[in-house]
């Protein structure tokens, strides 16, 4: 399979469509890239939200890297199942997941667990349960750079909160969490600059706490629009996630980040309803619909324009009249990749051209045992 049609399968008869294709090839080299951007595993914690898959984070143990990120406690026990050591739960826990999460580190005691918190409610509520099960739990404290969607600001009240984890008997003050979804220019040094004025509240708020007699907090910063810029900082790890299997949106965003398509959809044309419109069956059950148009990267069909879309349909107009036929196969590359995968119980794998294999997406669910 020549380089320009790597995403072709000679034999498509048997698949059902629309189905989700994953190049291991591909992932492993995206696996590669992340190491060498991150300069080596030790500061990187690649987040599996992306994914989900337990054969994808098996690759990366293979590769040396030893920590992750989740955002469920699905992906929290997808990941200890895997043999991950350490583990953190990028979510603060509420409600039924305070229990989930005790119950993780209670199945899974070889796998160092910690969380997300970011106000005193919930430090106290897991300090107490932590201390009738006498069993110390490792917290983070989810900062607020300028997100605005979780996080307690950098100031006074954080340092409070943090000194208070700190000296609580059944809590370990592991150190900061910093997610920057907000900053996305495409140009790098525009991104760089922002991110790093964004940043220096972090550093104060660090300085603070280790002038305060805190020993010095580990970061946690950034995904992947960021992560290459935050892997310079020293002793701050970062958390790349949709580089695992790239996607067009983050493609066309961020030329700076030499990451390869891994995930492919397999769509077919069931009518032809106009000479210049097709209907591909790729409506909003099979990919992420959240985006305006287009929703994919269609790679074998150009000068398209995507005009409609419903619940099992894509409406595509196209420039080449009596060239297309009902049921060819046509392959895309999602805008948004990782809502694009939690809607498939299975992957299948390319290899060479060929189906090989078929992996589960163990945890697009909210539960696997716990």
């Amino acid at each position: 399979m020549d380089n320009q049609n790597w995403y072709k399968i000679e034999e498509t008869r048997a698949i059902i469509s629309p189905a989700l294709l994953v190049y291991p090839d591909r992932i492993s080299k995206n696996i590669r890239t992340m190491i060498s951007i991150a300069g080596g595993t030790q500061n990187l914690r690649p987040h599996i939200k992306t994914h989900k898959m337990g054969e994808v984070i098996k690759m990366q143990l293979q590769q040396g890297i030893d920590k992750f990120k989740c955002a469920t406690i699905a992906e929290a026990e997808l990941l200890a199942q895997c043999g991950a050591s350490d583990v953190l739960f990028a979510m603060q826990p509420v409600g039924a997941n305070i229990d989930r999460f005790f119950k993780l580190m209670e199945k899974y005691p070889s796998t160092h667990f910690s969380a997300l918190v970011d106000n005193s409610l919930v430090v106290n509520t897991l300090g107490e349960i932590a201390g009738a099960k006498d069993h110390k739990v490792r917290i983070w404290l989810d900062i607020n750079n300028g997100m605005d969607r979780t996080g307690i600001r950098p100031g006074p009240e954080a340092v409070s909160l943090y000194e208070s984890i700190g000296v609580h008997p059944y809590l370990k003050a592991e150190g900061l969490h910093v997610y920057d979804g907000h900053i996305r220019s495409s140009n790098l040094d525009e991104r760089t600059k922002i991110c790093d004025q964004a940043f220096e509240a972090v550093s104060e708020l660090r300085n603070t706490l280790i002038a305060k007699g805190t020993t010095a907090p580990k970061i946690v910063a950034g995904g992947s629009p960021t992560f290459s810029i935050h892997a310079k900082r020293e002793n701050v790890e970062t958390s790349p996630g949709t580089t695992l299997l790239w996607d067009a949106g983050y493609g066309n965003l961020f030329p700076d980040l030499p990451f390869l398509p891994a995930a492919v959809l397999l769509t077919r044309v069931i009518s032809l309803p106009k000479e210049n419109t097709m209907c591909l069956d790729l409506g909003h059950k099979s990919i992420a619909p959240e985006m305006a148009f287009p929703r994919v990267k269609i790679l074998d069909i150009e000068d398209s324009e995507q005009i409609g879309q419903s619940e099992e349909h894509l409406v595509v107009e196209h420039n080449k009249p009596g060239q297309h036929n009902v049921g060819d196969v046509h392959y895309a590359i999602p805008m948004h990749i990782c809502p694009t995968v939690a809607k498939y119980e299975n992957v299948l794998v390319v290899s060479a051209g060929k189906i090989v294999d078929k992996w589960h997406v163990d945890a697009r669910n909210q539960k696997i045992t716990i």
